[in-house]
């Protein structure tokens, strides 16, 4: 996992915007095989689809071959009210850009069947290939899109109860009115986060402080979903000052040298493989089989469910030494050991011998 921190919230977000930019450009998307971006709602990335407006208007990147799909939307409001994720989505991104509407997919709230919805969703995103990189924001009690505390790991796209302070977090964008903030949401799941082949997290403000803490410093935790990136090969989250207020120094400093020395080095992380599920050959992962297994290079036993493996799979062992029978009374340098009631194991065989005689 990368940690990126940043003076404050303006300079994190122009570092995601970059790196957005700098990924598209690098995967280089045609109409045939378009870039793919998982992208959130909310107040934190707002500077980022600002930025990236900015970035566009400047000439410096296109987004007519990128296909977008959002992380969520709320259950029962209608798509043209403001505070809809669809009515977000245009007003500070999608229609300052050149992205075709086609290429837009959002979680439709009011669907007949929303099951059949999220199910749709998740075919539209393997149809697609999968998404190439998967931006998000978290809530203060670490929940990803609106996978609440308790969610499901393995979980994918579906319909989910918010919580409680999900919901009074969200007031605000509702006159600060409790009740009109509605109770259900569509949200990708956890498990559709993390087969995205990047995840870029941001994170700002010492209100998300704690729920940082919980993802870099403890273990993977359902109760804080946002812990699921350390199972993912290519996380990084991006956050300001105010955000690490609960992290230890140490911690800090750790991420802070890492970012150092890949500085100096002049490299940076590794781009994800662009194979695709459904848009390109999968390579296989080849093992060569030895002839005559040794200890040094023995046969595979996991890919045979692990079975007992045969008796010539390790043909060189160790030769144990001859047994030689001992008494402890025989180390002791004293005669009278010797004249004990038990008798000695000589004595005992001799008797033996004779009842068998």
């Amino acid at each position: 996992m990368r940690l990126i921190i940043r003076d404050n919230a303006s300079k994190a977000s122009a570092y995601v915007a970059s790196y957005i930019v700098d990924r598209i450009r690098a995967f280089n998307p045609t109409p045939e095989n378009p870039f793919v971006l998982g992208l959130p709602t909310g107040s934190t990335p707002q500077g980022v689809y600002k930025i990236l407006v900015e970035k566009y208007k400047a000439g410096e990147i296109s987004f007519e071959n990128v296909v977008t799909f959002n992380m969520d939307e709320y259950v029962g409001i209608p798509r043209n009210h403001p505070e809809s994720y669809h009515s977000f989505m245009w007003k500070h991104f999608f229609s300052h850009v050149n992205i075709p509407p086609s290429n837009v997919y959002m979680l439709n709230g009011n669907a007949p069947n929303l099951e059949a919805n999220c199910v749709a969703y998740e075919e539209a995103i393997k149809r697609h290939g999968g998404i190439d990189l998967f931006l998000a924001g978290i809530g203060e009690d670490g929940h990803i899109a609106f996978n609440e505390p308790g969610s499901s790991l393995a979980s994918r796209t579906r319909v989910k109860t918010l919580g409680y302070d999900t919901i009074l977090a969200n007031s605000r964008f509702f006159d600060g009115d409790i009740d009109k903030v509605p109770r259900m949401a569509l949200t990708v799941g956890v498990q559709t986060v993390l087969e995205g082949r990047e995840v870029v997290v941001i994170i700002l403000g010492q209100r998300k402080s704690l729920a940082l803490q919980r993802c870099i410093e403890q273990g993977v935790n359902h109760m804080w979903t946002l812990s699921s990136l350390q199972l993912h090969p290519h996380p990084m989250i991006v956050a300001d000052e105010d955000a690490t207020l609960e992290l230890q120094v140490k911690t800090v400093k750790y991420f802070k040298s890492i970012e150092k020395v890949a500085r100096e080095a002049g490299f940076e992380q590794v781009l994800p493989s662009k194979v695709r599920t459904s848009n390109g050959p999968i390579p296989l992962t080849k093992v060569e089989e030895v002839n005559s297994p040794t200890i040094h290079s023995p046969q595979l036993t996991t890919s045979r469910l692990l079975r007992a493996p045969p008796a010539a799979e390790y043909p060189i062992r160790s030769v144990s030494p001859d047994l030689v029978p001992d008494r402890m009374a025989s180390r002791i340098p004293e005669p009278n050991m010797h004249k004990r009631l038990t008798p000695n194991p000589e004595q005992q065989a001799a008797r033996q011998n004779a009842i068998i005689a």
